[in-house]
């Protein structure tokens, strides 16, 4: 009965979402739109034909339990930079829950196999250097489609940026550092499967739909961390 009722929820949700991105058609800043749109189709056929197959087999070979497990060792790590950009966004409350949430998860966590903290009232918090820069003032600019990353904007396409170069993982020797990276991808892609059906199934341009998704939720980031920001 639960899941009946949160499928017509997210069917609601959803149909809601593409009228209004129809809607907003027009009013988006996306002056590069057919390059995008090529990008687009490319990365929609290496997810048909490649990265759908691997999710498909990482689903049914690993049990759920790992699966789990995997998703809670990288969310741990996000963790660390989400704490960060908190720091960075002048939200001392929420920099401590984040850095709380390493500490415990990492230690009691087993590494961060297990979210200990979720269980104890530490929820996840949001943040990244896209949404700090927003914060600070600097302007989204330009609807991007970047191959493979999908959905970006110049402002989160410099946070991409800065989040790669903070990274250990990419300091690492290039076996290592690919691996955890392409784990990391299929892992978000697995957890994201039945968002990813419904945009298949609601969708009457899934291009437009993607792009009003994306600029709704990143506003929406930079409008709720600007919020804490000036709250005591």
């Amino acid at each position: 009965m639960k899941s009946s009722r949160a499928a017509v929820l997210a069917t609601a949700l959803f149909a809601s979402i593409n009228v209004s991105a129809l809607a907003q058609e027009q009013q988006v800043n996306d002056p590069i739109e057919p390059i995008n749109r090529g990008i687009f189709a490319f990365n929609e056929l290496l997810d048909t034909i490649l990265i759908k197959p691997i999710v498909v087999t990482y689903n049914t070979v690993l049990p759920k339990p790992v699966r789990a497990g995997i998703t809670n060792v990288f969310s741990n790590l996000d963790d660390v930079f989400i704490s960060a950009n908190h720091v960075l966004q002048g939200r001392g409350k929420d920099a401590g829950t984040s850095f709380g949430r390493v500490l415990v998860n990492s230690t009691i966590g087993l590494g961060g196999l297990i979210d200990i903290a979720s269980m104890n009232g530490l929820q996840k918090g949001e943040g990244d250097f896209g949404q700090t820069l927003g914060v600070w003032g600097v302007d989204a600019g330009p609807y991007i489609v970047l191959p493979v990353l999908g959905p970006s904007n110049a402002r989160d396409t410099i946070g991409r940026a800065a989040r790669i170069a903070s990274d250990p993982r990419t300091y690492m020797p290039n076996a290592w550092s690919y691996s955890l990276t392409g784990l990391e991808y299929i892992q978000l892609r697995a957890d994201n499967v039945d968002n990813a059906k419904m945009v298949d199934s609601f969708s009457l341009d899934k291009y437009n739909f993607s792009r009003s998704i994306y600029m709704q939720r990143r506003n929406s980031l930079v409008t709720s961390g600007k919020e804490a920001s000036s709250s005591p």
